[in-house]
């Protein structure tokens, strides 16, 4: 069985045929999904998904690049959701220095705020990071997120900072980029970190793994995924799928 561990099947990309792409997973062997919001939209439809799914997870949170629209009563939004019964985690939060809408203090202030509650909550965190590797470990180190720990979302830095953040409590999530041919680091990541450490995920619909790469991504391709890890591993592919759906159940305190 396969846990896909980040998904946004909450986005308008599946309006048409959703169905059909939970269909198409379960076909693969898909056992759990957990589905991602990150503003007030998407929140609401990964809980509506939640719900109508007994396979599908729902994690709540705020994305760093629209940092500067969350409000305090998003917040509470997040808090009070925190106590559903298919909320597993929070996020995706972190930081975002590749677009510019939100000034890096207000990003800092927001994901300091998130992780302050996700210790409150007792859930742990879904870290997204794009060009802010330095800060985004100094924040979870001055805020002792080892606490609750997480999920390190669609990993594409050096086996060092893996393992910084593997010393922090975290979780290393691969994603289709370990399936390219020319991604150095999470090949490296794939081959010397081990399995007790990796998740596998989609981060559907972009990152669309090879052979589908530049088409629409969806969970059932997080099997390609996996294959990527057993063959830079040399590993059986069983494996890497036991291990990732046992340590994503663990995180996320799943008994199913």
């Amino acid at each position: 069985m396969l846990f896909d561990t980040h998904a946004h099947l909450n986005a308008v990309q599946y309006n048409d045929d959703l169905q059909e792409v939970i269909d198409r997973a379960l076909s693969e062997r898909v056992s759990h999904i957990v589905v991602v919001g990150f503003d007030r939209p998407t929140i609401a439809r990964a809980i509506e998904l939640a719900e109508q799914y007994d396979f599908i997870y729902a994690s709540v949170g705020w994305h760093p690049v629209d940092a500067i629209d969350m409000t305090d009563e998003d917040l509470n939004m997040i808090e009070e959701l925190a106590a559903h019964p298919k909320v597993v985690a929070l996020g995706e939060m972190g930081l975002d220095y590749y677009w510019d809408k939100s000034p890096k203090e207000i990003q800092h202030d927001v994901f300091r705020r998130q992780i302050a509650l996700a210790k409150k909550v007792k859930l742990p965190i879904i870290i997204h990071n794009r060009e802010a590797t330095a800060d985004v470990l100094q924040i979870l180190k001055e805020e002792n997120a080892a606490e609750v720990g997480g999920i390190m979302h669609c990993f594409t830095g050096s086996v060092e900072v893996a393992k910084q953040c593997i010393d922090m409590n975290f979780f290393i999530s691969l994603g289709g980029p370990v399936t390219f041919k020319n991604a150095k680091k999470p090949k490296e990541v794939a081959a010397q970190i081990p399995l007790e450490h990796l998740l596998i995920e989609t981060d559907c619909p972009y990152l669309t793994p090879h052979p589908f790469r530049g088409k629409r991504n969806e969970p059932s391709y997080v099997k390609y995924v996996a294959e990527a890890i057993a063959e830079i591993k040399g590993i059986s592919f069983e494996e890497v799928a036991k291990a990732t759906t046992e340590n994503a159940k663990r995180l996320f305190g799943i008994h199913r």
